[in-house]
């Protein structure tokens, strides 16, 4: 465990001591006020009677991020943070539950974050109150982990740090204004990290009061009554069954025009440097006709745009809805691939559930994270050019570019058939968005393997990449089988050589849009011209920035207006960087209205306009 770091480099930002204890009385109805023991006096003290500063949550701010992006392989890995978004505190009536309000701070995956918001909707459900967007407000606090890296456990562990004292110190905090909830937070750690530690988080100075694995979210309330008669509460069981298929997530980012939608849970590949089989368990699939009443929630609600999600999305096996299945033999990988675990029997598999989405949901755009690169049969490939609403981008996770490390990776393919995978996909879909991961400085990695991803990632011309030095994961088969022999300085420099190549080589990308009208989603504004420019994301997945001036709407005529939030906007690109392109805006359309020229496929339409 990381060591606890001085209380000293906690706080960084000064804050009036009156404000704060201002802050906390009027949001403490009356009987709180008559029974608040804790409080000696309602005297306000001035900064200079007693110097006070605000926690610094530093590169851990919740206030930071809002929602997770994803991001451009330019530095190396970094845990990523979703919490509370900034707003203000809630209501009386909400402080008086007697369950207490919720803080939440998210690390890692998209799947973490659509993890949260089931968290929520399962908490809401059992009677706690609001969300709060400081842990000092908090009379339960959420720390959602990620098992992936050392990097982001360490990180985790900071934070427990601060949410220890908050609880250690509670009584104190009160009183000179630092904390304003009504009692000591309950600390509990959720997600993988949880699952693979374990009593270890529990034992750590009685930092934690409950750790819950991804499959025991439902048990959430027991644990924590558990609690109240002085026990610890742990349910790290994995399920082979639990894919909370019955449970409306609670939207974190309410007035956001994309949305996760969780489709499976799991993964079965048995990579040797993984441990998501042991911390997510067995693949299981949701019933399509559950996913796709939530799509129809979400497109009621605005969305514009919804992720599919799974941590091997593609491998999407719908048994339950189906009187006779297929045998599992008549499963079709991609051509040159092959799987470690056999699948028992066929049901209804991804391009069924994208058929179905993208035909009850015109308006809607489809994306899907993260895939295994062996699970892209010619049908799927073919759907995603057909269908308009389907997203021409594909996450094609490589890892290594040498065919010895993939072996020693359990991966199920070469580098050859790879790289005809990725040659088939562009026959195919002719305009598709290509990223991947790679991992630098694998066990017994050599020079010459190395050389070989450099020379993989030149070859294809990834749109985005997601680089990471290598950290072995206990439990996994490199660390029962491998050594981790490649000193930490030179999967470092391997790792900077490689970000540089992938920079040298994604310009192309970017530049071959110029001339083209892409359409955009609009997301907001562009934060570096937040006054005049909006920002949103093209099919391909690029970041299209635009002047906000007034404009008609290519079908349906009537007002002349800005585009806002939501809106699809036509955009020709007039210039492009490494990372993002810039364009003049002609009109607001629909998705289907944009798509609707007679061409056989977006990528004709694209060149055409």
């Amino acid at each position: 465990m990381a060591s606890i770091s001085p209380l000293s480099s906690l706080w960084s930002r000064p804050c009036s001591a009156a404000l704060r204890r201002c802050r906390y009385l009027h949001h403490l109805s009356l009987h709180q006020l008559l029974n608040a023991s804790h409080l000696s006096s309602l005297t306000c003290f001035s900064r200079a009677q007693l110097p006070l500063s605000r926690p610094s949550l530093s590169s851990h701010n919740p206030r930071l991020s809002a929602s997770y992006h994803f991001v451009r392989s330019s530095t190396t890995a970094t845990a990523s943070v979703t919490t509370e978004s900034e707003q203000e505190l809630t209501p009386t009536s909400e402080f008086t539950s007697t369950k207490g309000r919720i803080y939440h701070e998210t690390y890692g995956c998209q799947m973490n974050i659509n993890d949260m918001e089931i968290v929520l909707s399962i908490m809401r459900n059992a009677g706690y109150g609001s969300t709060v967007p400081d842990p000092e407000s908090a009379e339960v606090i959420f720390i959602n982990t990620c098992a992936i890296r050392d990097n982001a456990e360490q990180k985790v562990w900071q934070r427990l740090n601060y949410f220890w004292f908050l609880k250690r110190e509670w009584k104190t905090n009160v009183e000179i204004g630092r904390s304003f909830s009504v009692r000591p937070p309950k600390i509990v750690v959720l997600g993988c990290m949880a699952e693979r530690l374990k009593e270890k988080i529990l034992d750590s100075d009685k930092m934690v009061d409950v750790v819950c694995g991804p499959d025991a979210y439902r048990d959430l309330p027991r644990l924590l009554e558990e609690v109240d008669y002085g026990h610890k509460g742990m349910n790290t069981l994995l399920s082979l069954e639990e894919t909370y298929a019955d449970i409306t997530p609670v939207r974190i980012s309410s007035n956001s025009i994309s949305a996760f939608v969780s489709i499976m849970r799991g993964c079965n590949n048995m990579c040797s440097f993984c441990i998501v089989p042991f911390t997510r368990g067995r693949e299981r699939s949701r019933p399509v006709e559950s996913i796709v009443k939530e799509v129809h929630h979400l497109y009621k609600e605005g969305v514009k745009e919804v992720m599919l999600l799974g941590q091997n999305v593609n491998s999407y096996n719908d048994t339950s809805e189906m009187e006779e299945l297929e045998p599992g033999s008549n499963w079709m990988l991609s051509e040159g691939f092959s799987s470690m675990c056999k699948v028992k029997n066929k049901g209804l598999r991804f391009a069924d559930l994208l058929a179905r989405l993208s035909d009850e949901f015109p308006e809607m755009r489809f994306r899907f994270t993260s895939p295994h690169p062996k699970d892209f049969p010619d049908e799927l490939l073919y759907l995603m050019r057909e269908r308009y609403n389907v997203c021409n981008y594909i996450h094609l996770p490589a890892q290594s570019g040498s065919s010895v490390v993939l072996e020693r990776m359990r991966r199920g393919y070469t580098r050859e058939a790879y790289l005809e995978l990725v040659n088939k996909i562009r026959d195919i879909i002719p305009d598709v968005g290509l990223s991947s991961d790679f991992i630098c400085g694998f066990c017994g990695e050599t020079e010459e393997d190395h050389a070989e991803t450099l020379s993989l990632v030149r070859a294809v011309g990834y749109d985005m990449a997601y680089m990471f030095a290598y950290s072995m994961r206990e439990k996994t088969h490199a660390h029962r089988n491998y050594i981790d022999d490649v000193p930490e300085e030179v999967k470092q420099r391997r790792l900077t050589e490689l970000i540089e190549t992938f920079r040298d080589s994604t310009g192309h990308n970017y530049d071959q849009q110029i001339g083209t009208v892409q359409l955009v989603l609009v997301e907001g504004p562009n934060k570096r011209a937040p006054d005049t420019e909006l920002i949103g994301k093209s099919d391909r997945g690029h970041r299209v920035s635009f002047v906000n001036v007034p404009m008609g709407h290519s079908t349906e005529g009537g007002e002349i207006r800005n585009a806002v939030i939501g809106d699809f906007v036509e955009v020709k690109i007039v210039s492009s960087t490494k990372a993002s392109l810039f364009g003049e805006a002609l009109a607001r359309t629909t998705l289907s209205g944009f798509y609707s020229s007679g061409t056989s496929s977006r990528s004709e339409k694209v060149l055409a306009c």
